[in-house]
């Protein structure tokens, strides 16, 4: 019994501790793939509770002075569905 409780408690650590990310493009132009590589990110929490998250492309972009932007990718991390984080990728110059 002591062994099934071990086992149990190792399985439910594993399952508190999961977490899925996927990134996945969006979009991408006739510009040249660029040098220059922006981010914009946010959090939220139980995926509604959002507090001053900006994950848009154009935010990205001027995170990282692009003027032309090439590829958009999309980014989201999700922890059983208690904290969500969604990032914008864009590559440009």
């Amino acid at each position: 019994m002591k062994k099934l409780r071990n086992v149990l408690g190792v399985v439910a650590a594993t399952a508190l501790l999961a977490s899925c990310s996927i990134t996945v493009p969006v979009t991408a132009t006739s510009n040249e793939v660029g040098s220059k590589v922006g981010t914009s990110k946010g959090t939220c929490f139980l995926r509604v509770l959002c507090f001053d998250v900006d994950a848009s492309i154009q935010t990205a972009a001027k995170n990282g002075g692009i003027t032309k932007i090439s590829t958009v990718d999309f980014k989201q991390k999700d922890i059983l569905g208690i904290v969500v984080t969604y990032e914008t990728i864009v590559t440009g110059e």
